[in-house]
């Protein structure tokens, strides 16, 4: 596995593969990786010719209250796990390889930036992430891109981002993988203490009940809420959100009559964490 630094290096060996006839495919992350980016690298190992991860603390999506300054970074752990998955090129910038002197260009998507997270988090939140995305896409030009479910909203930005700006890349969401316990994995974990970490199992725990409330045939939205709020109160959890949304568009539903997505966003311990299911619909 090559670690590159530089956009120059990168564009080259994406364009050694390409004269090769070599397709590409790009992981674009934050680093501190566990099995959740381990999968990723896998489908994206399974489906290409040429592997490309970035590792990038994109420093314009944290506003200035967040944890920029502590998020998890170990570099040579991750580029030895990376290398062990058969990734081919890391992809490891500077910040100001990615944001030279001068830059003045923001990528902005109304509307589903505006909600859940982007409310949360505030608009830079989505407007850093679909900025970063974009420039990835360009300096890679990769054939597909490789994103987690768990940050089910951000998938739906990129998408919109390629759908807008007709890029050229083939958008592939994999499933949430998750510990033992049902805590979905999340590079912020490792902030959580032993209590916390007990805690944060509710989770997954409240919308494992919201989708038995569903499975069972129930599809007024208050009702699925319910469930997954009972569970989040005996834990002693006060989410940030918990919503049902439809899974495209992230407008509200009353009923669930489309594949509606059920968010969950909490603050446990010292870790903001996010989780979410899908509840299949029944409309054609």
């Amino acid at each position: 596995m090559k670690v590159l630094r530089t956009i120059a290096e990168v564009r080259a060996a994406v364009r050694d593969a390409r004269a090769a006839g070599e397709s590409v495919g790009l992981v674009p992350t934050m680093g501190a990786f566990h099995d959740g980016h381990l999968s990723l690298m896998r489908a994206a190992r399974q489906a290409n010719d040429l592997v490309v991860v970035s590792l990038f603390v994109n420093p314009t999506q944290f506003a200035a209250n967040e944890d920029l300054s502590t998020y998890p970074r170990d570099e040579v752990r991750d580029a030895a796990l990376a290398d062990a998955e058969g990734v081919d090129i890391l992809f490891a910038p500077e910040p100001a390889e990615i944001y030279p002197d001068g830059f003045a260009t923001t990528i902005h998507v109304a509307g589903i930036t505006e909600t859940l997270d982007g409310a949360s988090r505030g608009p830079h939140h989505f407007d850093g992430v679909a900025t970063v995305v974009t420039k990835l896409f360009g300096i890679v030009q990769p054939d597909v891109a490789y994103f987690g479910q768990k940050d089910a909203q951000q998938v739906l930005v990129v998408r919109q981002v390629v759908r807008d700006l007709d890029l050229d890349v083939h958008i592939e969401a994999c499933p949430i993988v998750r510990e033992p316990d049902g805590l979905a994995m999340s590079s912020r974990n490792v902030y959580l203490d032993a209590e916390a970490r007990a805690q944060a199992t509710a989770l997954s725990r409240a919308l494992d009940a919201a989708d038995r409330v569903h499975r069972s045939g129930e599809r007024d939205a208050d009702r699925i809420l319910s469930a997954a709020e009972s569970v989040l109160a005996k834990a002693g959890i006060d989410a940030e959100y918990l919503e049902l949304r439809d899974a495209e568009t992230l407008q509200p539903v009353t009923r669930v009559r489309r594949d509606a997505l059920l968010l969950v966003a909490a603050r446990v311990g010292a870790a903001r964490l996010i989780d979410n299911h899908l509840l299949r619909g029944t409309a054609p």
